[in-house]
């Protein structure tokens, strides 16, 4: 399937079936299921599996569209998550479920504790802002030792605390009490972490998608919205600020862009540059989502901050998604750990092959 193709059919769907209504039905913790299920008839959510397991095996570089159009459009349904659990499910040679995934990585604040081993092994402890973990059935856990495990959601060892991030969507606390893992597997990609590091790469694309939005709102906004005998737009320190804005979500793409072509899939399970190029994309996503927010409002002034505006559907996610699966501070304080590791002799190289040692 080719880029253009799957591009065009998510702007055919999610501009027809994603509005103002869907999303704020999904603030109130609803799943849309019929929206769900035209995402599944288009085969977006197992794109990335392997074709043995109902994929197309698609890279990321192919599935970057679609990522970013779940920005743009805001569009209120786990499928980045289950499109990660997919690919890792399918590589593992682990069963898929139906129905969405979300996804938990052990560590990074979870406190995940294993007991038994093989067929027994069991889950104890809470993880916590697991996405849409309300509505998921199941959830893949990365475990520290390299392993894949899938846990049932819906058992009585396994409780969901209702809660949201900053767009109101669901990001909850799951407990788990000795809870049985339906299958694990060793995960076969180059990552030490690939449920945070993928996890990452897809909030990067999506934040990449609600930049663009917001942007052409504020560019739109400017042009419209007269004052003094004059769209406000001609105001040179406000193009100034757009200009800035323009600037940032230029250098968010071209950073998210890297990191997909970079990323491991079916297509290329060993990918070294990796972990670098997806660590400087959601660096530079999320600083960029920081400053593009700021100039969004203040170029609409009030109205901007009213509940009436679409505005704040993209910016509310993209305040959500800097910090999800890592803010750019933490994926920052990684690249800067590696690069005083490397030493002044091993700098440039290290940054030229986008590989640290």
């Amino acid at each position: 399937m080719s880029d253009t193709l799957i591009e065009d059919s998510a702007a055919r769907l999610f501009a027809a079936e994603v509005d103002k209504a869907a999303r704020e039905r999904a603030e109130l913790g609803e799943l849309d299921a019929a929206l769900w299920q035209q995402v599944l008839d288009s085969g977006f959510a197992s794109m990335l599996a392997r074709e043995a397991d109902g994929g197309i095996g698609e890279s990321w570089r192919a599935a970057y569209p679609l990522l970013r159009g779940l920005g743009y459009w805001q569009v209120p349904l786990p499928l980045a998550e289950t499109m990660v659990a997919t690919l890792l499910l399918s590589l593992a040679e682990l069963p898929i479920p139906m129905g969405p995934i979300t996804l938990i990585e052990q560590g990074q604040g979870n406190t995940l504790q294993l007991h038994g081993s093989g067929q027994a092994l069991r889950v104890s402890g809470s993880a916590h802002r697991v996405p849409w973990a309300r509505v998921a059935p199941t959830a893949l856990l990365s475990l520290a030792d390299g392993r894949l495990a899938l846990v049932n959601l819906r058992t009585p060892a396994v409780s969901v605390q209702m809660q949201v991030n900053h767009a109101r969507l669901p990001s909850d606390t799951v407990v788990f009490e000795r809870a049985a893992c339906l299958a694990q597997g060793t995960h076969p990609l180059s990552l030490q972490q690939p449920v945070w590091t993928l996890g990452a790469l897809a909030r990067s694309c999506m934040i990449v998608g609600a930049l663009e939005s917001a942007l052409e709102q504020s560019a739109r906004y400017a042009s419209e919205r007269v004052q003094f005998g004059k769209p406000i737009g001609r105001n040179q320190a406000l193009q100034q600020q757009l200009a800035l804005m323009a600037g940032d979500v230029a250098a968010a793409r071209m950073a998210a862009l890297v990191a997909a072509a970079d990323a491991p899939s079916g297509l290329q399970p060993c990918a070294p540059q990796a972990p670098f190029s997806i660590a400087v994309a959601k660096v530079r996503c999320g600083e960029a989502a920081t400053r593009a927010t700021g100039i969004a409002h203040q170029v609409h002034g009030a109205i901007g901050f009213t509940h009436e505006h679409a505005l704040h559907f993209a910016t509310r996610r993209l305040w959500a998604w800097r910090e999800e699966f890592g803010s750019d501070a933490w994926w920052a304080e990684g690249l800067g750990r590696a690069a005083i590791q490397a030493g002044a002799a091993g700098l440039w190289p290290a940054v030229t092959r986008k590989q640290f040692a």
